[in-house]
């Protein structure tokens, strides 16, 4: 690479020390790095609806959420599921919902235009099953037109070909708090009784309450949900009440001391109207700390007041820690020292769910969240252990220690695909997919490639290894998992950009003999770079295929890129050097006085087309990994 063709190297230095003074200066005070988890606004609304059912709404400061709920508008009338989509019809009823229970007038010129374009996309006939149920629970919606979810399913054995651990961890314990509710089938008043019979395109008396057909086979689950339902009318479910109390002593089992449920708010709002269907009181201890612990998940200004999906402490932490230390901060620095430590009291060494499919495994892995017992997950264990692997703590014996429970119980984890799944093993039933419940496709947690590699990266960044047939067969799946044009698909961040930057830089360490691999991507990466020199993807690529690798470039996906082209470099020769001199211009020119970068899109996936996260610390952290490693590679 020529010297003149460089980025000048002061720039370079100047551009990673402030953003390393900016990290360091949001570090709490126990040790941790934390920023918002943005989603969409039904988190919101749906927490209003919460309130409002339990009657709690006046000691929480919901009338803010209206100031919210309208500042998240757009011009179209419609509300958003990610940054610039145009608007999305569930979205938009729900949030249209919470504004009413706020008191907002028919009237109000936001209700017009959130009205207008509601009936322009079809109304409420055409929304989501959880947008209706949502609606079914204050009479908006009927009962009729909600799939049934009987409760004997929570009596199915272990070793039986369905059963609730054969849905992810995500829609378990969304799922299994729902087996109450839709059997109870509650309707309540709230304070206001609000109608929402003028978002029907068809008009309120023509609405037929029934679920939607696909003329394919799949339909035979709608002549079971017409039998569901049969039995339902005639009280001839068996086992019905075995099963409400088998899913009531499970919900109570699984929180939290701190009040969480399964770490993601859905579970924790479905928890709670479960027990608002059993009759639970207001000032029972398990509703108070139930209550509590979305309380902790919203953010309030003095003017606004909005509920995340999910916080992302130890994910944020890690990476905070692994970009500074690679960009040049000490790894026995107090910060990092601290950060180490915090983390290290965050390991998990109970047993969770995992343990259900998992009976060789022993406990020791890392979740997401401050709190999740149940739930640990891959992903989060992986880049723990690299960032500690990294750092210099005062108890090194302590930490070898828990790197190795971690390692330990990653390897247990592989699926018989050969990869890694998030949070369970073999989850994978792809049917459950197509049940009518299942409109969010998202209802098992098969391996992935982006998970996978990870694991892969961290065995080569711990110089640890696994059993050969074991890693053979993990190489194998990641290889059979790259597309004909030399991407990856991402599954947990937006996406072939965040797919193909994981893979490579999980072959580069494992795996460097796979030169034409590693070259069909890094070419792929340098194939969508944008005339500005980052990159950008567009959520719409999980939809559209054309739109692999194209979109308005951001910090945080050129980050990405550059990742996984200087892992390219390390591990080829062959240096992408044009694209990675026009990509760290790119970071150094975009950065703000402040050290930090800015960007608006959503670059981070819950489900694939349906949910999708912004987390305002990716647009800081993985530029600062980028430019280091840079740095530490050519200046």
């Amino acid at each position: 690479m020529q010297t003149q063709d460089r980025v000048i190297s002061s720039k370079v230095e100047c551009a990673i020390a402030a953003s390393q003074n900016y990290l360091l200066s949001i570090q709490y005070p126990d040790g941790y790095w934390w920023a918002e988890l943005e989603s969409n606004v039904t988190i919101t609304a749906e927490t209003v609806l919460l309130h409002k059912i339990w009657g709690t709404d006046a000691t929480r400061s919901l009338h803010k959420a209206e100031k919210y709920l309208r500042s998240q508008q757009r011009e179209h009338g419609g509300w958003e599921l990610f940054y610039g989509d145009g608007g999305e019809l569930s979205t938009s009823v729900e949030a249209y919902m919470a504004l009413k229970l706020l008191g907002v007038s028919e009237s109000d010129p936001a209700m017009v235009k959130g009205r207008d374009f509601i009936l322009k996309h079809g109304g409420i006939s055409k929304t989501r099953i959880f947008t209706k149920f949502h609606l079914a629970l204050i009479g908006c919606y009927g009962w009729q037109g909600i799939p049934s979810l009987p409760p004997w399913v929570m009596l199915l054995p272990e070793n039986f070909f369905f059963n609730i651990y054969e849905l992810s961890s995500w829609a378990r314990s969304s799922t299994v708090p729902l087996l109450v509710v839709f059997d109870k089938k509650p309707v309540y008043v709230t304070n206001p009784d609000i109608s929402l019979n003028e978002l029907y395109a068809e008009e309120v008396e023509n609405v037929k309450y029934e679920l939607p057909r696909n003329h394919d086979w799949t339909d035979i689950f709608l002549t079971l949900d017409e039998a569901f339902k049969f039995a339902e009318t005639f009280n001839l479910i068996p086992f019905r009440s075995e099963g409400i109390q088998a899913a009531q002593k499970w919900i109570l089992e699984r929180q939290e001391a701190s009040g969480d449920w399964g770490g993601i708010i859905p579970a924790m709002l479905n928890s709670m109207l479960a027990l608002r269907s059993l009759d639970y009181d207001v000032n029972d201890p398990i509703v108070i700390r139930g209550l509590q612990a979305i309380d902790n998940f919203a953010i309030e200004t003095e003017d606004t007041y909005c509920v995340q999906p999910c916080v992302s402490p130890v994910w944020d932490t890690a990476w905070v820690m692994r970009s500074l230390i690679e960009s040049g901060i000490a790894p026995n620095h107090p910060a990092i020292v601290q950060g180490g430590e915090w983390l290290l009291q965050k390991q998990i060494l109970d047993y969770g769910d995992w343990n259900v499919k998992n009976k060789r495994g022993k406990p020791g892995a890392w979740a997401f969240e401050f709190e999740n017992r149940f739930y640990p997950d891959v992903d989060d264990t992986a880049v723990v252990v690299m960032t500690l692997a990294l750092t210099k703590l005062p108890n090194e014996e302590l930490k070898q220690a828990a790197m190795t429970r971690a390692i330990d119980w990653v390897a247990t984890m592989q699926c018989q695909g050969g990869g890694w799944a998030a949070f369970d093993l073999d989850n994978d039933q792809d049917w459950l997919n197509l049940l009518p419940y299942s409109d969010l496709k998202a209802m098992i947690d098969p391996n992935t490639a982006d998970v996978t590699s990870r694991v892969l990266e961290m065995l080569g960044c711990c110089h640890t290894s696994i059993n050969q047939d074991d890693f053979d067969r993990a190489l194998d799946y990641l290889l059979q998992e790259q597309e004909p044009t030399g991407c990856w698909f991402g599954r947990w961040g937006v996406n072939y950009i965040y797919g193909t930057s994981g893979a490579l830089s999980a072959l580069a360490l494992m795996a460097p003999q796979q030169r034409q691999s590693i070259a069909s991507g890094a070419n792929w990466l340098i194939s969508c770079q944008n005339a500005d020199g980052g990159w950008g993807e567009t959520c719409q690529s999980y939809k559209e295929p054309s739109l692999k690798g194209k979109g308005v470039s951001t910090a945080s996906q050129t980050a990405w890129a550059l990742i996984g082209l200087l892992a390219t470099g390390e591990a080829t020769e062959d240096f992408a050097s044009d694209a990675i001199e026009r990509g760290i211009n790119y970071l150094v020119a975009t950065q703000r006085t402040d050290g930090t970068w800015n960007e608006d899109e959503f670059t981070g996936t819950g489900f694939p087309c349906h949910f999708y996260l912004k987390y305002h610390l990716y647009q800081q952290y993985f530029p600062l990994l980028a430019i280091g490693r840079y740095q530490k590679l050519f200046t």
